[in-house]
């Protein structure tokens, strides 16, 4: 990433976790800069990330080359319009990860400027996310490669040639830990009705789910292989699949999906009209 200054405008979780994944990766915190209106908040930031900080957005979005957008999106229009005129002067790669928000959005605010769309997910958090990216046409390889490198600092990163992509992203590893965590939450309600009390069904369960999300990750098969490997014919964990297999498992995830996905179509099109 050279020598380029990278500026975040908000210091939410997501952004701050950014910022210390790049700062894990190598980039010195010297050449990361945040702004954010709750001065408590950047001294917190300034203390545990080590990075400039600002209450002025202007004041960051002048110095950087390269800008992320990391406000809620109910937010972003206002914040554009404010930062028009610098981005118009200085150019930078501007890279989004509010959901909803389009490029198209972002150009109506903004003007003409590089801009990368993105869709985090909450396991950024701990440096284990999954992350959607899309480039406007005007973006270069060099800036591809730059966005690629901020957003895989906290997880993996893919490039998607089409927006609408995105949408169905958002669905998958957007929405997805969502699932995850409903299942978690309904067997360990499974565990303790089958007697185990809370603290060792809570325990169990999660030790449960990393375990297997390790063994995904780390096995040259795949999850249809990993579950027929753990599944003997006739056995517990066949009969236990059976009652998912009956009530439909398979397509009500199909269903969850497609309506997570609807649902970021129908986001997208609301801001794009300006409802």
């Amino acid at each position: 990433m050279a020598q380029q200054l990278i500026g975040f405008i908000g210091a939410g979780n997501m952004a701050t976790s950014l910022a210390g994944g790049m700062v894990a990766k190598g980039i010195r915190p010297a050449r990361i800069w945040m702004s954010d209106p709750s001065k408590d908040r950047l001294d917190e930031v300034a203390q545990l990330q080590r990075v400039h900080v600002s209450t002025e957005n202007r004041d960051v979005a002048g110095r950087v080359d390269v800008l992320v957008l990391a406000v809620k999106p109910q937010m972003m229009e206002q914040v554009c319009t404010d930062l028009r005129d610098l981005i118009a002067e200085r150019q930078p790669l501007v890279i989004s990860i509010a959901a909803g928000v389009t490029v198209g959005n972002l150009r109506r605010w903004l003007g003409s400027t590089p801009i990368v769309r993105c869709m985090p997910n909450t396991p950024s958090l701990v440096q284990a996310g999954a992350t959607g990216l899309y480039a406007a046409d005007d973006v270069s390889d060099e800036q591809k490669a730059m966005a690629k490198e901020i957003l895989g600092s906290v997880g993996i990163a893919f490039w998607f040639d089409e927006e609408k992509e995105l949408d169905a992203v958002t669905a998958v590893s957007g929405s997805g830990p969502a699932y995850f965590f409903l299942l978690m939450e309904s067997l360990i309600e499974a565990a303790k009705a089958q007697g185990l009390d809370a603290g060792t069904a809570r325990q169990m369960v999660l030790q449960t789910a990393w375990g297997a999300a390790q063994l995904a990750v780390t096995s040259e098969v795949g999850p249809d292989v990993l579950r027929q490997q753990v599944t003997s014919p006739g056995g517990t964990t066949a009969a236990a699949l059976g009652v998912f297999e009956e009530a439909g498992f398979r397509e009500q995830v199909q269903a969850a999906v497609a309506a997570a996905r609807e649902r970021s179509e129908d986001r997208s099109e609301e801001r794009r009209v300006g409802k």
